[in-house]
This record gives C-alpha cells, sequence and structure tokens, in this order.
C-alpha cells in the first residue's frame, strides 16, 4: 500500500525518499531558514525538498498544490493531526504547528505563550517585511533609482524596529526572558540577513544596537542553528 502524502500532486515532482518523515519545501532564506532551524531544535526528523527560485519552482504547479500563494516555506506532514497527513504553508504558522506537536518552544504559561506569539507576529508583519525591502533597494535593483526616497522610508523604518528589538533585548536574554522560543527562531534569521547577505550594516547603524548583536551572537552560536541555516542545500 502507498503511503498516504504520495497522493499529494507534490510528491510526484518532488519524490521523498523518506515519506515517513516530515517534507520541506524550502530554500535557505530568512523566511525558509526560521523552519529548519526550527526542526534541528525539536529534533524532528524531516527531509528537504529545495524549491528553486532560479528554476521557478515556486510557480510550478505541484508547488502550488501545496502553497496557493507561491512562496517558501511550506511542509507536508505525513503524521499530522489525527495521525492524517497535513499541508501548511506561512512560516508563522510552521512554527506555531512544530511547537504545539511538540510541545517545545512555546510556553504553557498563558501570558508567556502569548507574549511569544506578540513577538511572532511582530516579526511577521514588520521585521520581515521591512527588512526585506531596505535590502532590495540598498543591495539590489533599487539601488539604481535615483529617488532615494523608497530607500530611506524603508531605511527610517528598519531602524526604528532594531531599536525596538534592542531596547528589549537590553532588559531580556531572549525574545520572551530567557525562555528561547519560536520567536527568536522567527526574528534573527532576518536580523542576519540584514547585516550579512544585504550587507546594510553600515547603512543602519549596527554598531548601535549592542543588545541585538549579543543575541544574535548567542543565536548563531547555536549547533541547531547553523545546521538549520545550511537547509535546503544549495
Amino acid at each position: 500500500m502507498s503511503h498516504p502524502i504520495l497522493s499529494h500532486p507534490i510528491t510526484a515532482h518532488w519524490p521523498p525518499q523518506h515519506p515517513d518523515r516530515l517534507q520541506l519545501y524550502s530554500l535557505a532564506t530568512p523566511n525558509g531558514t526560521k523552519v529548519s532551524i526550527a526542526l534541528e531544535e525539536m529534533g524532528i526528523p524531516y527531509e528537504a525538498h529545495t524549491i528553486s527560485f532560479a528554476r521557478n519552482d515556486q510557480f510550478h504547479p505541484a508547488f502550488l498544490a501545496l502553497n496557493p500563494n507561491n512562496k517558501i516555506p511550506a511542509i507536508l506532514d505525513p503524521n499530522g493531526p489525527s495521525g492524517q497527513p497535513l499541508a501548511l504553508f506561512e512560516s508563522g504558522a510552521i512554527l506555531i504547528y512544530l511547537a504545539e506537536k511538540t510541545g517545545q518552544f512555546l510556553p504553557q504559561d498563558p501570558a508567556r505563550r502569548y507574549a511569544t506569539l506578540q513577538w511572532l507576529m511582530w516579526q511577521m508583519g514588520g521585521v520581515g517585511p521591512m527588512f526585506g525591502q531596505l535590502g532590495f533597494f540598498h543591495k539590489f535593483a533599487g539601488k539604481d533609482f535615483e529617488d532615494k526616497r523608497p530607500r530611506d522610508r524603508y531605511l527610517a523604518e528598519t531602524r526604528r524596529l532594531l531599536g525596538v528589538l534592542n531596547g528589549h533585548l537590553s532588559q531580556n536574554t531572549w525574545m520572551v526572558g530567557d525562555a528561547y522560543t519560536i520567536a527568536d527562531m522567527a526574528i534573527f534569521p532576518w536580523v542576519r540577513n540584514l547585516v550579512g547577505f544585504y550587507e546594510a550594516g553600515n547603512l543602519v547603524g549596527w554598531d548601535e544596537f549592542a543588545h541585538v548583536q549579543r543575541a544574535l551572537e548567542a543565536f548563531v552560536a547555536r549547533p541547531a542553528v547553523q545546521h538549520g541555516l545550511a537547509v535546503p542545500a544549495a
């Protein structure tokens, strides 16, 4: 008898070698590595499939059958709720699902749980979109525009968000006190990308955010983070 996930269209184009494991469809971008880091931190067996933007894999009908929003990451969990396969997209939703599935990195105490979700939503609504737009205007095609007002708009908002983050981390080890949570897994890949891949450290005044620097260094030093940042392999 064939495995239940093999009936999903995506498995025809990206055949799993281990259909009993969670299937990750992703790329090593900040949104993608949120989930691979979580999988590594939580010790969930998984199989990673590269969704190549160069090949426009995100528009392939098989991928769109999993995520009609044509964005990475997405997962297909053969061991979903009630033992049934679960297809899921949106990195924030996936982080919550994995945390609840394993009982890890999302505090059980209601107040701390909602604090974690608060900072997760803060990343999704602010840090990701703003840092991404600044990266576009600083490193990619946006830098060729003579009118710098679009870049400066995102620069101002990025600096504001970094200020919020720095102030919070001046009083907390991680985003929720001393507890390392899915909120940290969501936020720090984007911070790393801002000063790394986007090369925007000088632009945003990175030296002004010492507490963010401290937390980012602690984040990147985690073995699970180091493994997750390289998944899927290019």
